[in-house]
């Protein structure tokens, strides 16, 4: 079933509309004249049934959908937050096709998961491009600027607790205990009781540095963790359901039990197997728990052309190629220059005969350097406080999305939202230089007239 239109024709007796009743030189009145909505709207479309014959509600408009997503990572919201704060702001209805005051709640806030994940991270792409070609249009970026980039990469941490192992040990276990209570399986023993006591036991030799005493009871804790697995494999037995349901717990569990604390890809988090863990030399923050995100930005304003989410933690020179290739897909303009720094050392880039016309220069080279492009290797730096703006007005800082693709889709929607926030600044630059441009030919027409009237009188006398 096609998505329902947002239909302004009628009139409403007892209603004004919003497009009489806001202020037209509104940053947000301004840029929603600046999306192509109708090219969106005939973009996603696709993602819907065609067919009319399918039950349940139509689904809910596209502008409005993507007009939601875009506030929200403008403003770096919850789902819950920009749903209710879309009502109480008519500049974001209007933002969102609706040229009457609404009063209801426009969705749920679950269907922004659901949204999402029925859109990917292919299509996201889309979303970006669309910022940049606003950017444009705006004039907020020219098109030669497309043509000249810095690429880095940061690590954008998950949503979950510092690990441990003692913490995963337990985790595992009360996760295999509800599992088999679930699925009516009866355990031996459950060992609920001494299993919290081991973790406080655990936690306070720990803090005391006592670490003998910590290493006795972590190893309690796994024998104890390898009773219930053995437990449960007996009981669960050669039953293909059964076996379905545990296997994906059961390999964690067994995973945890067999890991040691120096050992490479670790298992991290039980709802999040994915995460790595992250040195990117932080004196204050020494590893990060998530994935590696390449962030690709124009070397003069730092628009977001490109922002990759990388999982298992690829070394920064393997990642420039598909940096460059997503931006030339994205932006449609070739990348004539790229500015690195020293981690990118070994990037194959310039022997690939399919890229003969990107020229890479990394921080600290001398050779084939001129006075020009000396000035714009220092300028590379630029792409740091980009990434902090990122971190701290948007949800680069920390992931709450699902998996990889979740990884993939924030990080795409939180280059949308740093370009929106760079799009936006520009036009109220623009409306500054109006309004002074107004006060100044006002007082310039003051003053001619003053000027005028004092020869009027000269002249009289």
């Amino acid at each position: 079933m096609q998505p329902t239109k947002i239909d302004n024709r009628q009139e409403d007796i007892f209603r004004g509309r919003l497009s009489n009743e806001l202020n037209p030189k509104h940053e947000m009145m301004i840029l929603s004249r600046l999306i192509p909505w109708d090219s969106l709207e005939s973009e996603f479309s696709d993602l819907y049934q065609s067919s009319s014959n399918v039950g349940g509600q139509p689904p809910k408009p596209i502008r409005l959908m993507i007009g939601i997503l875009l506030l929200q990572h403008l403003h770096s919201l919850s789902d819950e937050q920009v749903v209710r704060t879309w009502v109480e702001n008519p500049y974001w209805q209007f933002f969102c096709g609706y040229d009457f005051l609404q009063r209801n709640f426009p969705i749920d806030p679950s269907s922004l998961t659901r949204f999402r994940n029925r859109i990917g991270a292919s299509r996201m792409e889309k979303i970006l491009s669309l910022t940049v070609s606003v950017a444009v249009e705006s004039k907020a970026v020219k098109v030669n600027d497309l043509k000249k980039v810095i690429v880095d990469t940061t690590v954008m941490p998950k949503n979950i607790e510092f690990p441990t192992d003692s913490k995963l040990l337990g985790k595992a276990r009360e996760r295999l205990v509800k599992l088999a209570a679930k699925n009516g399986i009866a355990l031996r023993q459950n060992y609920n009781l001494v299993a919290k006591t081991l973790l406080r036991k655990i936690s306070g030799y720990l803090h005391a540095k006592q670490m003998k005493r910590a290493r006795k009871v972590i190893k309690h804790l796994k024998t104890i963790v390898g009773r219930v697995v053995r437990d449960v494999e007996r009981k669960i037995g050669s039953s293909k359901n059964l076996v379905e349901i545990f296997t994906p717990i059961l390999d964690q569990t067994k995973r945890v039990l067999a890991q040691q604390r120096k050992d490479k890809n670790k298992l991290y988090s039980l709802h999040e197997p994915d995460v790595a863990c992250i040195s990117k030399g932080k004196a204050h923050k020494r590893y990060e728990f998530g994935c590696k995100v390449s962030i690709t930005t124009t070397h003069k304003q730092g628009l977001v052309i490109s922002s990759q989410a990388l999982p298992k933690n690829p070394y920064d020179g393997h990642t420039l190629k598909p940096a460059l290739e997503s931006s030339e897909r994205i932006t449609g303009v070739e990348i004539e220059s790229a500015f690195v720094d020293r981690g990118y050392k070994g990037h194959g880039v310039e022997s690939d005969p399919l890229r003969n016309h990107t020229k890479i220069f990394i921080s600290g080279q001398r050779r084939g350097i001129t006075k020009s492009l000396k000035k714009q290797l220092k300028r590379r730096s630029a792409i740091e406080p980009m990434i902090g703006h990122m971190k701290q007005e948007g949800k680069l800082g920390l992931c709450r999305l699902k998996g990889i693709v979740g990884d993939q889709i924030n990080a795409l929607l939180t280059g949308v939202g740093h370009n929106l926030r760079l799009i936006l600044n520009h036009v109220r630059k623009l409306l500054r230089l109006k309004k002074l441009k107004n006060f100044v030919i006002q007082i310039l027409l003051h003053l001619l007239e003053i000027f005028l009237l004092k020869i009027y009188r000269l002249r009289s006398f």
